[in-house]
Formats: structure tokens, C-alpha cells, sequence
């Protein structure tokens, strides 16, 4: 097979090269995170600026998104990044421009772009940004924090400021961080593999590029995380609201993990909140609790006619602790040795790049074309939930440059098989051995690359993994790669559906299975939670249990006992029933004499 009729060949110039070649848009390379971090922390654009008058001329400014750290607060030392400032190349008085686009594909790299300002996160997003010198830059002014001084001028145009007078939450958690360096670390070398990316995407919106440490908070950026509550990939998103940011999720992949897709989702669901409510604390916290538990809340307030900021709102401690949360790791990248913490370095470009897959293709062998080890591989491309990659679903991968290079060099070196594995839909409900024996493959097998449980059906139309013919030419589809599904169904007495509470003081998912005898791991399938899940007091549970005996379905799919037949009124005597019979018959011989 001639793979170069599938794959795009070409190989990406080396690192010097595109350097040269492109001297006018590109940085210096290398910097450190914190360096990387000043276009979140200390500016809100990508692109150097003239400091002074002349950033006028050019039609726009550099300003902060996020105030300065006070040198007033917890004592850490202010910033020195303010209008006019410049632009994170260093703190060298020429700066550097940062290349926009921070997924480059193997065909092209994007030029640079210089979007209008964003706004801080204390004010409320505006359709033009009109040019402006450093002395007219301003957001907002937004009322102050209870208990702030009305006059002071930080406190009515920066939300942030609000929080630190308001609470010494912000406080907590710069100090649970600094006492947890190897986490800190941990943290922000795993999330130097995407950090540029999203700073690049958050600029490119011209939203607050306080957003982009937003992973830190929610998953400390591992885009495989696992919340007990069923939220996943480094953005956190529930399954329901992946969806309606067209996140797939399915038998091959789920996109809540996919790097490039749930970023793009994320920051489209920010923007959507700072919509609605005008607010970007508010729109934080809807990211956190839902936007239905905010609008009630501040339903609420507004007819106890009490104030609707975040703080005045009363919401769950995790979600009072987001804003600051993100406040701290903030403050924490602004200023680290003030923490006694050091950042790792971390290179001031992309660190992926997108390459083209056209061919279904099994995992391994792609990660050892690249030359990449296999969790690496995984660790750019977490959304794969199966050991094949089918082309029609996932059309690119992300690859290190030098990998991707390496990936495009050796593919048509490749003379075997791209994949050995392939998809396969059941025709009709069967037992495991019956698919097997239609599939071609042996039981156990079948029953491994699918992870099929004893005593279970699969279902007419589920997608099964199987091993892939020498002969097959085709690759699969993209409706059965887009669609893919596998269900199944006990293997004997017909099962019924119940709903249960969890104890009132709460409990472990393991612990109410043990209660309604039941094995943990059908609970949590049917319940779509992992094993270890805590449930909420009282949370309502779905049991599965075997149908009784004369049982029947109501119309509201309850399971419900048939009646028995009413006992006529002329059949009860003295409270009790009397037999109707011997009476009917001697009415019968009383009419015949």
C-alpha cells in the first residue's frame, strides 16, 4: 500500500530554519514559564507594544487583565507590568512578539495577529476597543467590596480587589500552594505541555487572559482527570454539557479530553456566560455550579433585595472558593520566589504541532513512528479511548515537532499493516460466543478487546472491537466512528429499573451497593460514576434488580403488582368473606320449585 497516497509527506523545516526564515514574527525561543506567564498575569496581548503615547499610533494598547499583585497584600512585591508596559518577551526593554497560532499544522504556521484589548475580568466585554493612550485605558467602575472603602479607585474598577479586601480566602490558598511545592511543580510542568495554546487561543478572543489558568484550577491540567461527579478532560466538562458544546463521546473517543476541541468549547461556554449575566465572577461561578444555580441565587437576592455580586451570593464553599482559587495561582505565577516557589523553564513556543492522520491506525504503532513513548503520545492526545485511531473520527494527532517530523520521515518507510484492529456491528443481539464465531475471533478475545463482562448480551447495532482482516481494504466509516456505541443487556431474568436514596448522612458507592447487594461495578455503570464515587446525602441511585413474579409495567415504566379482582359487597359478611357459591346455588333451586 503506498501510504503517501494517504498521508501528507512533507517533512516541517527544522526548528533553525522556520526560526530564520520567519525573524520578523518570531521571538527569541526559549523562555522561562514565568516569562510565558507574564502575558496572562501582567498583560492582556501577545504582541509587543510600544510603552507610552506611541502605543496610540498603533491603534491600541497593552494594559493589565488582572491587576498587580499589591505590594499591600500578604506581602508580595507589585508588578511592574501596567499601560503601555511591554509585552512578554522578557524583561528586556525591545521585548519579544509571540507567534499566534498555538497549534501550527505540518503545512503552514499562522502569522502573528493583534486582536483589540481584551477587557479585565472586573469589567464587562465591549464590541469596539477604540485606540487609547495608557492615561484613558480603563475599565468599568464597578461597585465596591462590603466593607471597602467607597472612594478607592482600584476597588470600583477591579472585581479582583474585591475579593482580597473581602476575604482572606484568597490568602488560604496561596499558602496551601506554597506549602505544596512538588504539586506546584508537578502542575505546571504537565500543563507547560498546552499552557501556550491556550494563551494563544485566549488572546486571539481578546478575553481575559486570566482564563488561561483556569486549568490549574480545575484539573491542575491533566487533561485525563476524573471528577467523582463524572466531569473530565483538563477543562472539567459534565458529559451533558460536552455535548452541547459538540464535545463527542463515544465507543473511540471522548473530546472533553481532546486538547484542542474542549479549549475551543471551554472558552465558547465562558464567553456565553459572561453573556448572560455581565459579570465575569459570575460567569466563573456558573462555570463552576451551573448557570441555573447562579441565576436562582441571584433571583434570590434580588427579592431579598440584597446585593448580586459573586460575594454577596450564597453558593456552594467550592464555588466561593473558585475566584479566589484562581486570584492565588495568579498571584503565585506573578511573583514565585515571594512563595518560596520556582517554576520550571518552559520553551515560549508551541510545544505540538497537528498532524494529518487520513488511514485507521493502531496507537502504538503511530506513537513508535513518531519516536514518542506511548504516554506521551497519550498524554497530547487523551481523548482516544481504544488502542486503534480511526481516521473518519480523529482526523489529526498532536505530535512534538521533532516527533512530527520524525512521524512524516518513517510512515512511508512503514511496509505492514497500519492497523490490526478495526470495527465491527453486531447484526442482532448475541452472546458473546456467537459474535465471536461471526467475527472470526476467538471468545476470550473478543471478550478482552471489549471488556465484556460474564452473563451479558450485546445488543442489535453495538460496535465491538475486532481484529482486522489481511484482506480489508476499507477503513471504517465515519458514521460508525462518529456513532459507536456498545450495548448490553443481562444475560437472563428480565431486569426492572428502581430508584433508591442514598443514606442521609451520605455514602460511598461501594457501601450502597453493599446495602442493595449488588456488584460496585454494575452500580456505577448504571449510574455513569466511577467505583469510588462519594454520593450526596440522600442522591437518588439506579438499581437494576430482577423482576418479580406477576409483576407488569405501568405506564410510567414503574414496576407495579396486578390488582386483584374487588370482592363484591354482597360477598362480605360481617367483615369477612363469605363463599358466594353455595348461595347461588340454592337461589337456583329456589327458582325451579
Amino acid at each position: 500500500m503506498n501510504v503517501s497516497n494517504h498521508l501528507s509527506t512533507r517533512v516541517i523545516p527544522s526548528v533553525s530554519t522556520r526560526a530564520s526564515t520567519q525573524a520578523s514574527t518570531w521571538a527569541p525561543r526559549t523562555a522561562t514559564l514565568s516569562l510565558l506567564l507574564a502575558a496572562v498575569v501582567g498583560l492582556g496581548a501577545c504582541t509587543s507594544m510600544p510603552a507610552g503615547p506611541e502605543a496610540a499610533d498603533q491603534g491600541s494598547t497593552t494594559r493589565p487583565l488582572v491587576p498587580a499583585v499589591s505590594s499591600e497584600f500578604h506581602g508580595v512585591a507589585a508588578d511592574t507590568a501596567g499601560p503601555g508596559a511591554s509585552a512578554p518577551g522578557g524583561n528586556s526593554p525591545s521585548g519579544g512578539a509571540v507567534p499566534a497560532g498555538g497549534v501550527t499544522t505540518v503545512a503552514h504556521l499562522a502569522g502573528p495577529t493583534t486582536p483589540p484589548p481584551s477587557d479585565t475580568l472586573s469589567g464587562t466585554a465591549s464590541e469596539t476597543a477604540p485606540a487609547a493612550t495608557a492615561a484613558t485605558a480603563a475599565t468599568l467602575a464597578l461597585r465596591t467590596l462590603p466593607g471597602a472603602e467607597e472612594d478607592n479607585p482600584g476597588d470600583r474598577t477591579d472585581l479582583w480587589e474585591r475579593v482580597r479586601r473581602g476575604s482572606d480566602l484568597v490568602r488560604k490558598w496561596e499558602q496551601w500552594y506554597a506549602t505544596r511545592p512538588d504539586y506546584v511543580q508537578r502542575m505546571t510542568e504537565r500543563g507547560g505541555r498546552y499552557l501556550f495554546h491556550v494563551v494563544e487561543e485566549v488572546h486571539k478572543r481578546g478575553l481575559p487572559m486570566e482564563l488561561a489558568l483556569l486549568p490549574f484550577i480545575e484539573s491542575a491540567f491533566n487533561p485525563q482527570a476524573l471528577s467523582v461527579a463524572s466531569a473530565s478532560g483538563m477543562w472539567q466538562f459534565m458529559p451533558a454539557t460536552g455535548r452541547q458544546f459538540e464535545l463527542k463521546q463515544n465507543l473511540f473517543r471522548d473530546d472533553r479530553r481532546n486538547v484542542l476541541a474542549s479549549t475551543r468549547a471551554a472558552l465558547d461556554y465562558l464567553q456565553m456566560l459572561h453573556q448572560k449575566f455581565g459579570d465575569w465572577h459570575l460567569a466563573l461561578a456558573a462555570y463552576n455550579w451551573g448557570q441555573g444555580n447562579v441565576q436562582r441565587a441571584l433571583e434570590r437576592n434580588r427579592r431579598a433585595r440584597e446585593d448580586t455580586v459573586y460575594t454577596a451570593l450564597r453558593m456552594p464553599d467550592e464555588t466561593r472558593n473558585y475566584v479566589p482559587k484562581l486570584q492565588a495561582v495568579k498571584n503565585i505565577i506573578s511573583s514565585p520566589g515571594s512563595f518560596g516557589l520556582v517554576l520550571p523553564p518552559l520553551e515560549n513556543h508551541p510545544f505540538f504541532l497537528t498532524v494529518s492522520i487520513e488511514r485507521d491506525m493502531d496507537v502504538d504503532l503511530l506513537a513508535r513512528l513518531a519516536g514518542l513513548p506511548l504516554d506521551d503520545f497519550q498524554a497530547l492526545n487523551p481523548q482516544l479511548n481504544k488502542p486503534v485511531l480511526l481516521a473518519a473520527g480523529t482526523p489529526q494527532v498532536l505530535l512534538p515537532y521533532d516527533n512530527a517530523n520524525r512521524f512524516l520521515r518513517e510512515l512511508p518507510r512503514h511496509t505492514g499493516p497500519l492497523a490490526s484492529l478495526t470495527a465491527w456491528v453486531t447484526p442482532r443481539t448475541l452472546r458473546p460466543a456467537e459474535a465471536a464465531k461471526l467475527a472470526g475471533v476467538p471468545e476470550s478475545r473478543l471478550r478482552e478487546l471489549n471488556r465484556i463482562p460474564d452473563g451479558m448480551l450485546i445488543k442489535t447495532g453495538s460496535t465491538l472491537i475486532v481484529p482486522r482482516r489481511a484482506d480489508q481494504a476499507l477503513d471504517v466509516t465515519e458514521q460508525v466512528a462518529d456513532e459507536a456505541a456498545m450495548q448490553l443487556t443481562p444475560d437472563g431474568p428480565k431486569l426492572v429499573r428502581r430508584t433508591v436514596k442514598a443514606l442521609p448522612k451520605g455514602e460511598s458507592l461501594v457501601s450502597f451497593a453493599r446495602r442493595h447487594r449488588v456488584e460496585a461495578a454494575d452500580l456505577a455503570r448504571w449510574n455513569q460514576l466511577p467505583v469510588q464515587a462519594a454520593l450526596r446525602p440522600g442522591q437518588a441511585m439506579t438499581l437494576m434488580t430482577p423482576a418479580r413474579a406477576g409483576a407488569s409495567k405501568g405506564p410510567a415504566g414503574k414496576t407495579s403488582v396486578k390488582a386483584r379482582p374487588k370482592m363484591s359487597v354482597q360477598a362480605v359478611k360481617g367483615g369477612k368473606a363469605a363463599d358466594a357459591k353455595p348461595q347461588a346455588r340454592k337461589a337456583a333451586a329456589a327458582q325451579k320449585r
